[in-house]
């Protein structure tokens, strides 16, 4: 099933996307919403992000190509970072390049985990109940600043920028991860094309170890890291990243704010 938020007449509501058409919803996302009767055509609804975080938090070095060709030591845990909640953007709003900054942004096409019931050291095996479900994720970062002060890699700041944190447009509650693939598009050229299943921590695994460090509520999105073809934008470019079984997540790369 593929869920969704959206906006239409002024109202900002829930839905099932079936084929063109919105399903209306009414309710929790994670409490078993309602349908309400009514449909709507998706082409007249804004689109708004699938769930409302919480936390977005962000694997770094999690895909096994991207480690070998860059000579990254595996890492032995999940190394992670957080993302403002200020920064999230929707499918089809623009990303915004930073007013005080002026140096190269770079997209990350990436898979995102969506929480739907409050996970605190879980298990492998019981995490999967924990998941609501999947989403397609833009990771935006200012990549200059990244190591700009040699003594403080400024992660927060890079990738906590307003309208950084892109994803949806919807979250689809079934996915197969062992097939899977994620593609980025850059001005509609192909740039990222790798498969789910060359992650070095799968999303179990993710799951049950961040939760031994912080409390996961529902609606929390884990970014589930980038692999090889990570590259700058340029202001006016849309960015497509599609993902199987979940759709197409589209941005444009704008103006200043």
């Amino acid at each position: 099933m593929k869920w969704m938020r959206f906006r239409h007449g002024g109202r900002d509501t829930l839905g099932l996307l079936d084929g063109d058409q919105v399903v209306v919803h009414t309710g929790n996302l994670f409490e078993a919403p309602q349908p309400t009767g009514e449909r709507l055509p998706a082409s007249g609804i804004e689109w708004l992000i699938p769930c409302q975080p919480g936390k977005m938090i962000g694997l770094w070095n999690n895909f096994n190509a991207a480690a070998e060709k860059n000579g990254w030591t595996r890492p032995a845990e999940p190394l992670y970072f957080l993302k403002a909640g200020s920064c999230f953007a929707a499918h089809g709003q623009p990303i915004r390049p930073p007013a005080h900054y002026d140096g190269r942004v770079a997209y990350e096409g990436e898979l995102a985990i969506v929480i739907g019931r409050t996970a605190s050291a879980v298990t492998v095996a019981d995490a999967p109940a924990h998941i609501f479900g999947y989403t397609c994720a833009n990771d935006v970062t200012a990549i200059e600043l990244l190591a700009r002060d040699p003594s403080f890699p400024q992660w927060a700041r890079a990738k906590g920028f307003d309208t950084f944190g892109v994803f949806g447009p919807v979250i689809e509650t079934r996915v197969d991860l062992a097939t899977a693939s994620v593609r980025t598009r850059v001005g509609g050229r192909e740039r990222q094309n790798y498969p789910l299943s060359d992650m070095t921590f799968g999303p179990a695994e993710l799951v049950s170890l961040i939760s031994r460090d912080m409390t996961l509520q529902p609606g929390d999105v884990i970014l589930c890291g980038t692999s090889l073809g990570v590259l700058p934008m340029k202001p006016g470019t849309t960015v497509e990243v599609e993902i199987d079984g979940i759709g197409v997540l589209a941005n444009t790369y704008g103006v200043a704010a």
